[in-house]
């Protein structure tokens, strides 16, 4: 029993740990997010134009979807973590998708909320879209990587 309770703590750490970086970086300020964005996309940028030849990007919109691709990657991997928590915790598949849906769904609304606490930032109802559809496809991947993992190897 002891060793049981063990393994579903130890499954749930990661999404703990993946739902305390969301936090961190939601916690920022505008101008340190903005910052940082502005460093991925400006790394984009540069590999993009290593391998092309420079192009004329808008560069806000550009930003505008480094930002929202953020959100999506950052659920989707909630997603998943959150779908392999609840698998190691052995709650059967359509219970666990509907509990994982959920609690990223409400921890997306209350990582907007929290932005709304936060010098220059916002909380939107676009975020929480994204973020949702994130976690959905983070579902979709775990499904399908188990659907592999059994073909291949059999359990």
């Amino acid at each position: 029993m002891l060793q049981h309770s063990k393994r579903k703590v130890f499954v749930w750490l990661p999404a703990f740990f993946w739902m305390i970086f969301i936090f961190y970086l939601s916690h920022q300020p505008a101008t340190e997010s903005s910052e940082l964005s502005r460093g991925v996309t400006d790394v984009i940028i540069y590999l993009i134009e290593m391998v092309i030849t420079p192009t004329k990007l808008d560069i806000g919109y550009f930003h505008f979807l480094i930002r929202k691709s953020a959100h999506f990657i950052a659920y989707f991997i909630l997603g998943f973590l959150v779908m392999f928590a609840l698998k190691g915790s052995k709650v059967n598949n359509v219970r666990a998708v509907v509990l994982t849906m959920t609690i990223c769904i409400l921890y997306a609304i209350s990582d907007e909320v929290h932005q709304l606490f936060i010098p220059g930032r916002s909380g939107e109802l676009r975020d929480v879209i994204i973020d949702s559809t994130g976690a959905s496809v983070g579902l979709f991947v775990y499904f399908s990587m188990m659907k592999v993992k059994h073909w291949i190897i059999g359990t």
